[in-house]
């Protein structure tokens, strides 16, 4: 496989890096001076409180750390924390992957500037590869730094905002150096748990059943994803020849498209139309296995648990010490007991 980013590409890769967590680290300010000053915006202070609020809820109510994370807050200026570039062969849905010293190896690279990001996408194109950029929102550094909250996480709803907390949170708990698709699925599985019990501690009974319909909204939509990215894997595992193959694969992605946008009728807006208007490529598709494969898994040794979040964050522990097919073959088997997952 050629090297999308190597030699001194690489190296600038790691420059701007650095400089964009040093330049990120040098805008924290302490919310809880931000908050005593009487002259903050008002419309901040209350998504400053909201977000203390999550935290402690995390620490104290689903076992996450009581780190310095998320007690400061960062200004950036611009609209996403990073942009992540994430790149497939043409004819293979596995991504390309990145490997760095503190995290082993990852599916996506990013960058502190979206120009940056679409400069190593446009790069990548022109080696052969899909390739797509993703503005993220926030990201965890796993307890290297204090994560503060950033403006690029305020502009959405509470619920959002706890989840995001609640997941980045469970990064910092555990991170399985190498195994993106596990730490990725136990955070997103801790994400959603830590909502139920946030909403139902809130009393917001109403907003409770919002999320769960949104959730089984999402979950159509993933598995459309899912289900296309089995199709291409098929098809570009198969004795057609090139010609053949691209044919195919701009069949099934149209195909993709028709049905995502029929989800917005679940949604009562645009939503799904509007992701579906872009030009759908390997790399869109690169991601979705990587969040979503194992968090059925997951959820299910949380049942297995009782619901109790001490014996689930315990037992998930046990696990990453495992082999990563053992880890697989318990979180894929339902049968599998999660006493005993070696």
């Amino acid at each position: 496989m050629i090297s999308g980013l190597t030699g001194c590409a690489g190296l600038s890769w790691y420059g701007q890096a650095a400089s964009g967590q040093l330049t990120l680290l040098s805008k924290r300010e302490d919310i809880a001076d931000l908050l005593a000053d009487p002259s903050i915006d008002t419309q901040l202070a209350e998504r400053l409180r909201l977000a203390l609020a999550i935290r402690d809820f995390a620490v104290s109510e689903l076992g996450l750390p009581d780190s310095p994370s998320y007690t400061e807050y960062a200004d950036l200026g611009r609209s996403a924390a990073v942009w992540n570039v994430v790149a497939a062969p043409r004819f293979e849905v596995e991504p390309k992957t990145w490997c760095y010293p503190m995290v082993g190896c990852l599916a996506y690279r990013g960058y502190f500037d979206q120009q940056e990001a679409e400069r190593a996408a446009e790069n990548l194109e022109a080696e052969g590869y899909d390739a797509a950029v993703f503005p993220v929102p926030a990201y965890s550094t796993l307890g290297w730094f204090a994560d503060p909250v950033l403006n690029t996480m305020l502009g959405r709803g509470d619920t959002w905002l706890a989840g995001l907390i609640f997941h980045e949170l469970t990064h910092e708990k555990l991170f399985v150096k190498g195994d993106t698709a596990f730490s990725e699925a136990y955070a997103t599985a801790s994400e959603r748990i830590g909502l139920e019990r946030w909403l139902a501690a809130r009393g917001d009974l109403e907003e409770l059943e919002r999320w769960r319909r949104a959730e089984a909204v999402q979950a159509r939509f993933t598995e459309l994803l899912l289900d296309s990215r089995e199709s291409l894997a098929q098809v570009y595992s198969s004795e057609l020849t090139d010609a053949g193959k691209q044919e195919r694969r701009e069949q099934i992605f149209e195909a993709l498209k028709a049905r995502v946008r029929s989800l917005d009728q679940d949604v009562g807006d645009d939503r799904f139309s509007r992701w579906a208007s872009r030009d759908i490529n390997n790399a869109h598709l690169a991601l979705v296995a990587t969040y979503e494969a194992w968090v059925d898994g997951f959820l299910r040794i949380y049942a297995a648990c009782e619901s109790n979040l001490a014996c689930f964050h315990d037992r998930i522990a046990d696990l990453a010490k495992a082999d990563a097919d053992t880890r697989r073959r318990v979180l894929s088997d339902t049968g599998k007991s999660v006493d005993d997952p070696a």
